[in-house]
């Protein structure tokens, strides 16, 4: 017998039993048509990001294309007016004998008041590009700088060369700011360069009005901007202030701009020129290969002692006699780590950004004179430091970004030495750092980036990094100068799929119990760990080692399959772990999620 609902629509009247059934099978047909939708969906999405990559990069070609007209000219000659005068300087006050890869092209380029973008590695020599030029010039050359320690650097050097440069932050003296905007207006003044934030450029109205007035009397040279990729809101270590910089070309017409990265891809080039208002300037950018250095990445202990341990027979056998930087994720990680380093006799200094400025020049003459053998230090260390024979830098804890890591690791070697980089790596430090660059607009995207070469099974640690930088590179490159290359190390291929429907279950659970799972709890539920109500009796636990299900872990998180979800709190940030973008894909029983892990 049957009831019309209505003239489309037919009910069958069974049995309560029957009903049951029928519903039921009702139900997972129309479940499993929606996850079929859910697959298109995503392959759709997949396609869609793509193109719209592969769009925005014709785009961008087409914008760096307008570079090559200036790149074409032969800026690599001492035929100009300044020549002499410029090798004379570099002689006598510089006292260095030959200039680096690149340096000649940018600094006669920017005296012949072209806006230039240079992409030089760390220890490269850009902060002479724009300190040569401004000694032999008779206006200033205004330095735009993110750190107040990298220019006190730069100054502590230029005074010993006795040449005038002064410094202008909301911490300056007040003798020193007096100064300064005195000599941007006084033509017989010797002030050369003058180091600002552009935290203060851009809250000075004072300090705009007396270079608005320099730039009447023609003393105006040149505006170096450092650490230019902060103009981007793709950079790694995006700055709103230097947003402001965007009304100098307006304001200082036929001022020139020099922008100087270690780090930024052509999509951040192109970015900052239309930010600066310099699209089709001249970018030169030096090769990322640092053929020096060795790279290597290596597990970090969960336990503390064996972590520590680990690094005290690093600094006894290893690095014996030899000088580095220990860099830290936080203030309090360097400090203890610190404390716990000297409690093993080993001599070395803390250093942060909250140290008095006297404690930290103590710290940094110390190491520099070979009295301590490391540094361990957060990343307010390090940035335009003057130690050539740095041997080997440690990463405690890996860095937010591959810009980031670049820089830091790029400390090391500046002699063309031999030095060692080694990265300490932890999926649960993953988590640390997301919670703090989560709302940056690439935090996530970046931190995922250093992951995925962490967990990256096979390929040259060098050619990551080339890649990552656009820079083409073969593996015969590398010269054995990574452990990847070196040593390669027993893996194997093996399909996560099923360990991701394991890992749905347990979330499932979760949030039927309306709880969420920290990624340690979620890992530990997996492996029958943990709170008992958090596992699930039909999940197996895994025959692998924790480190290959952390692994598993990682590569899910990075391919979208699993996702972190960030939740305030009173006093910190929380992630917790659910179901990713791709879990439609997932949770097909023939989806395959391909990946290498090492083997067991």
């Amino acid at each position: 017998m049957t009831s019309g609902c209505s003239k489309d629509v037919e009910v069958e009247i069974v049995s309560d039993g029957e009903y049951q059934v029928t519903t039921e099978d009702e139900v997972a047909a129309i479940d499993y048509e929606l996850r079929q939708i859910e697959c298109e969906q995503q392959k759709l999405e997949d396609r869609k990001k793509v193109l719209l990559d592969r769009k925005q990069k014709l785009k961008d070609d087409a914008l760096l294309q307008k570079s090559l007209t200036l790149s074409k000219r032969d800026w690599n000659t001492e035929s100009f007016s300044w020549s002499k005068d410029l090798r004379i300087a570099l002689t006598d006050v510089f006292k260095i004998p030959k200039l680096r890869p690149l340096q000649l092209q940018t600094m006669n380029a920017s005296m012949s008041k072209e806006d230039v973008i240079l992409i030089m590695p760390t220890g490269g020599g850009k902060s002479l590009c724009f300190q040569l030029p401004a000694v032999i010039s008779k206006g200033v050359t205004i330095v735009v700088s993110p750190l107040v320690a990298l220019m006190e650097d730069q100054l502590h050097g230029l005074h010993k060369l006795n040449v005038n440069a002064k410094m202008l932050s909301s911490k300056a003296p007040k003798d020193d700011v007096k100064a300064i905007m005195t000599g941007l207006i006084d033509s017989k003044s010797d002030l050369r360069l003058v180091y600002v934030t552009p935290e203060y450029m851009a809250k000075s109205n004072r300090f705009m009005s007396k270079l608005q007035k320099a730039f009447e009397m023609k003393r105006l040279d040149r505006f170096a901007i450092d650490e230019v990729h902060c103009c981007s809101q793709w950079g790694h270590d995006f700055r709103p202030d230097y947003k402001f910089l965007g009304i100098l070309k307006s304001m200082f017409q036929g001022v020139p701009i020099l922008g100087l990265t270690a780090t930024a891809p052509a999509k951040i080039i192109v970015d900052v020129q239309k930010m600066l208002d310099i699209q089709g300037c001249l970018v030169l950018r030096a090769s990322f290969n640092r053929p020096n250095l060795f790279y290597e990445v290596r597990r970090k202990p969960a336990d503390k002692d064996t972590c520590l341990e680990m690094i005290v027979n690093l600094l006894k056998s290893r690095f014996q006699g030899k000088s580095g930087i220990i860099y830290t994720t936080t203030i309090k990680e360097s400090e203890q780590l610190t404390t716990d380093l000297r409690s093993h006799g080993l001599k070395v200094g803390c250093y942060h950004a909250m140290l008095e400025p006297e404690y930290r020049t103590k710290v940094y003459s110390k190491w520099m004179s070979g009295e301590y053998q490391a540094v361990v230090a957060t990343i307010a260390f390090g940035l335009g430091i003057d130690k050539p024979d740095v041997r080997f830098v440690i990463h405690h804890c890996l860095s937010k970004s591959m810009e980031n890591f670049y820089q830091e690791s790029g400390r090391a070697g500046r002699d063309g030495e031999k030095s060692t980089c080694i990265l300490m790596y932890r999926l649960m430090d993953v988590f640390k750092l997301s919670t703090m660059v989560f709302q940056d607009k690439v935090g996530l995207q970046n931190l995922y980036k250093m992951l995925a070469y962490c967990l990256d099974m096979s390929s040259c640690r060098r050619s990551l990094i080339a890649t990552h930088f656009e820079e083409k590179w073969t593996k015969s490159d590398c010269k054995e100068m990574c452990d990847r290359c070196r040593k390669d190390k027993k893996r194997k291929e093996i399909d996560a799929g099923q360990y991701c429907r394991y890992l749905y279950q347990i979330i499932a659970k979760a949030v039927q119990a309306d709880q969420r799972l920290t990624p340690l709890k979620l890992i530990d539920a997996w492996y029958n760990k943990g709170v008992a109500s958090s596992r699930v009796a039909s999940v197996p636990t895994p025959k692998f080692p924790r480190e290959v299900g952390e692994a598993i872990v990682g590569h899910l998180l990075i391919k979208g399959y699993l996702q972190e979800d960030f939740h305030y709190s009173a006093y910190t940030t929380l992630t917790y772990m659910k179901r990713g973008p791709k879990s439609g894909l997932a949770l097909d029983n023939d989806h395959k999620i391909m990946i290498e892990v090492d083997d067991y």
